[in-house]
Order: structure tokens, then sequence, then C-alpha cells
């Protein structure tokens, strides 16, 4: 008898705990579940906290690449007679503050040799909260520059000539990098690339209504300059201010 009476006690303490694991009281059912980094989609809205707990450093990571970014790429961005293989590629997994200043996570591929550097790049532009309003693949646009220009979206590795010749572009090797291109738009000869950045292409110097504007004052110029690339905004025959390139 002693041992069952003593045994009640010990069940019923049992039976609550169960009970709350199970039927959590409003305060814990309300929190919101933790996501793992793998589980985040690009594009995609994080909370700080969840950062914090995922690490940083597992936040901005250069992988090589899988076969479900492979899928996204190939007949898109990589085709036949790119003179870049697979395996000379990264997938870079970054954050990046947008628009309406919401941590938002971002991809991008680019040449294993510059992986590091744009990896440490973008790190430093997150840190200082300065702002891009979108980073996805060019395959989500079917690795249509001109698409991807329009929709303001920050992309590298694109398997393509430089418009208007026959040259390959930095971008065909993973050492071009366009960055915010809607308000930093490409200029030559009275043309505009893309054609909705008409507006931010001219008298940049003197304008202070330009979002996302580049110019040497701007951090992003300051870190890809330490780093070693090149600016289109510099160069004398045509202007091409949402343009980093490195030489390798």
């Amino acid at each position: 008898m002693k041992k069952s009476i003593v045994s009640y006690p010990l069940a019923i303490m049992i039976l609550v705990l169960m009970s709350m694991c199970l039927f959590p009281a409003d305060g814990f059912a309300n929190m919101p579940r933790v996501r793992l980094v793998d589980d985040w989609k690009p594009g995609m809205v994080v909370q700080e906290w969840e950062v914090e707990q995922a690490g940083i450093a597992r936040c901005f990571v250069s992988e090589k690449i899988n076969d479900q970014v492979w899928s996204r790429m190939k007949g898109k961005s990589w085709n036949v007679g790119c003179p870049v293989s697979r395996d000379g590629l990264r997938y870079l997994r970054l954050l990046h503050y947008n628009a309406k200043g919401e941590i938002q996570t971002g991809e991008m591929v680019v040449n294993k040799q510059i992986a590091d550097r744009v990896v440490s790049i973008f790190r430093q532009l997150y840190e200082q909260k300065y702002r891009i309003e979108r980073m996805v693949l060019i395959d989500d646009y079917n690795a249509d520059d001109d698409r991807s220009m329009e929709d303001n979206n920050t992309s590298c590795f694109n398997y393509r000539v430089v418009a208007g010749t026959k040259s390959l572009s930095k971008h065909a090797y993973g050492l071009a990098i366009d960055l915010n291109p809607r308000y930093n738009p490409y200029v030559r000869n009275g043309k505009v690339s893309p054609e909705n950045g008409k507006d931010y292409a001219y008298n940049r110097q003197k304008r202070n209504d330009i979002p996302y504007k580049i110019d040497t004052n701007d951090l992003a110029y300051r870190l890809f300059m330490k780093a070693g690339a090149q600016w289109g905004g510099a160069w004398k025959t045509m202007k091409d201010y949402q343009h980093f390139q490195f030489a390798k």
C-alpha cells in the first residue's frame, strides 16, 4: 500500500509534464518556430534573432555548386562552351538589408578565385546595414540580363557577351558583379541599360535623389577597390555604374 500511495504524486507529475509538452501554454505556443539555415530560401526575410541563433559565420559561406543549384543554372546562366566549369564556380550564401531595412537572404554564383573576397565584401556591407534591394541568381530571370537589371537584382555569373559585341563579358567568367543595377545603369552613346534606369543615368555627381547610388564615396565602392576590383563608373568611353570586376 505504501508503495502505491507514494507512486500517485509521481504519476501525476509525469502526466503534468507530458501535458505541458503536448499542450504548451499560450506563451510557448506562440513562440516562432526555429528555422535552420538550410531551410532559408533565397530572397526570404529573416529575423535578427534567427541570424544570431544561426551564427553570422553560417550566413556568409562559399560552397561548391550542388546538384540543386546546378539544375537551376544548366541551360540558363551556364551553357556548353562556357569558359568556366562547374568546379570553377562557387555558390555563395549571403545576407543583406533590403529596401525596407529588413534582413533578407541572398545568393550569388562567382568564380572560385574571388569567392572569399566577395563573401568578405558582402558581410561587411551587411554589418554596416548597406541596402541591396534583391540578390538572387540570374537564372530566376531565365538568365535574361535586362529583366534582372530592371528588377534591381544584384548578380554575378552569367555566360554572355558584352552588349553590342561578340566578346565575352567578365560575367561569363564569374568575375563581375552588378550591384543595384537599376539605379546604377550602364550608359554609352545615349543608350541606357536597363531602360527603367534612365532617370538615374545623368548628372549623377550633383544629385542626391538617387537611391542606392554608387560613387567614389560609397561603401561598396571602397570595399571593392580595396579587394582589387575595377569600377565601371570610372571608365572613359562608357559608364557602367553598377559594375565591379576582378582580373582574378
